[in-house]
């Protein structure tokens, strides 16, 4: 026979395994779940954590543990936890690194599982940015329009029109300005094109470019039409014709480019919108700058973005409680907060009503403007899109705008090189 204490050991070790630990599920009856959160900048891990709490402090039969991830490496991260049935129940993440995930079955269909509220009040626009196929697999809660930050004080002593939303530059104008701006060594702009494809698709839209074309028979494939050569050709004449863009900056971050802005080096940078927050904590006492409209072409203001968004996993247990997480998280008042502690634009149309977000302050306003301009990124519903822009795109793009290579070499890598990479994903 076996010693009691052996029996009583097994028994005990068998229920803790059945009631706690690590992965999803309940602990004495109370539903656990995770939540893992790419927030990173101070403000925003408070404001996410904060929330936590006030969840955690009102429903005590399901708690919600916080789990720290980072944008660096969550797409891996993510696939190995789905493969080894670890996921996360409630997760963080962007649009544009949804789509192998939601048609791998790893992403539970939200359709059924979101409440009405929740639905009517984020755009159709966005919610399509998250889609795939017939289902939807994120909610699209914050989005980042691409702006331009100005130096106002250069401007103003240049005596060039400032633009508005209501009314913007066009692209021939951007390039006219930036060329006036420029002399004695200093740049009218400079392009943090590090990764180059997003930035370039994204502004494209404003002059009617989309690149990415799906035939009768749903299959996508790439063209680079005249509509989509507008922005490309202009950062282009910039950096190798008017010499107006800084050569330097075309292969940095965009946060490589704020020490030479604040230095006087460059009187504009586009970048995305919440990288006010770095100008805000690093500018120079004295340092006067300003947020502009991205330039306008064709099609208006017109901008692709990839919004962040929240994702159930296939695999929770608990799906409804998620949802029900999801839905307390995006209330307005919360969009709100989340969207001020990353310094981006809530999706909800209640959030945006907030006056917080209409102040002149940090350019605020200007961005708000924006947000109904705001179009699913191109290449959102692509498979085969990361491979695309990694081997091909990216290349070809910083070959182009650094002079090596031509314009009607870049169309032959874009569509030709390009078709079949994406011809392998849609057999």
């Amino acid at each position: 026979m076996r010693p009691k204490w052996i029996l009583v050991l097994v028994v005990g070790l068998l229920l803790a395994g059945c009631t706690g630990g690590g992965g999803n599920g309940s602990a004495g009856g109370r539903i656990i779940l995770r939540f893992q959160s790419l927030a990173w900048q101070e403000e925003s891990v408070t404001a996410n954590k904060e929330l936590v709490k006030e969840w955690n402090a009102t429903h005590p039969d399901v708690e919600v543990e916080y789990v720290q991830g980072s944008w660096d490496s969550v797409h891996d991260q993510l696939l190995t936890s789905f493969e080894g049935g670890e996921a996360p129940d409630i997760i963080h993440d962007a649009s544009d690194d949804l789509a192998d995930f939601a048609y791998g079955g790893y992403l539970a269909d939200l359709r059924d599982l979101l409440p009405a509220r929740l639905k009517s009040d984020v755009p159709q626009r966005s919610w399509e940015t998250a889609t795939f196929g017939d289902g939807i697999y994120g909610v699209p809660f914050l989005q980042e329009p691409r702006v331009i930050v100005a130096n106002a004080t250069w401007l103003r002593k240049a005596g060039v029109r400032i633009p508005t939303p209501e009314h913007p530059w066009g692209w021939p104008e951007f390039r006219a300005i930036t060329r006036r701006l420029s002399g004695d060594g200093k740049y009218g702009v400079a392009w943090p094109l590090k990764e180059p494809v997003s930035a370039t698709l994204n502004l494209s839209l404003s002059a009617g470019g989309e690149l990415f074309h799906r035939g009768a028979d749903g299959k996508v494939a790439v063209r680079f039409d005249a509509a989509d050569q507008v922005v490309p050709r202009t950062i282009h004449d910039q950096a190798d014709v008017d010499h107006s863009a800084s050569p330097t900056t075309l292969g940095s971050g965009g946060s490589d480019t704020l020490p030479g802005f604040f230095g006087g080096k460059y009187a504009m940078v586009p970048l995305g919108f919440s990288y006010r927050q770095q100008i805000v904590q690093q500018a120079p006492k004295g340092f006067d700058w300003q947020v502009l409209p991205a330039p306008a072409g064709a099609d208006g203001l017109a901008q692709g973005v990839s919004p962040q968004t929240l994702s159930i996993a296939a695999d929770s247990p608990h799906k409804k409680e998620a949802a029900a997480f999801i839905d307390f998280l995006l209330r307005p008042e919360n969009m709100v907060r989340l969207a001020l502690g990353d310094w981006m634009l809530p999706t909800g149309t209640e959030a945006l009503k907030d006056p917080a977000l209409h102040t002149a302050k940090d350019g605020w306003a200007t961005g708000a403007a924006l947000a109904s301009h705001l179009r699913p990124a191109p290449a959102q519903s692509v498979r085969g899109y990361p491979e695309w822009k990694d081997k091909v795109a990216t290349p070809a793009f910083q070959e182009y705008y650094s002079g090596a290579i031509g314009l009607a070499e870049l169309r032959k890598r874009l569509v030709r090189d390009g078709n079949l990479v994406l011809a392998r994903y849609q057999r």
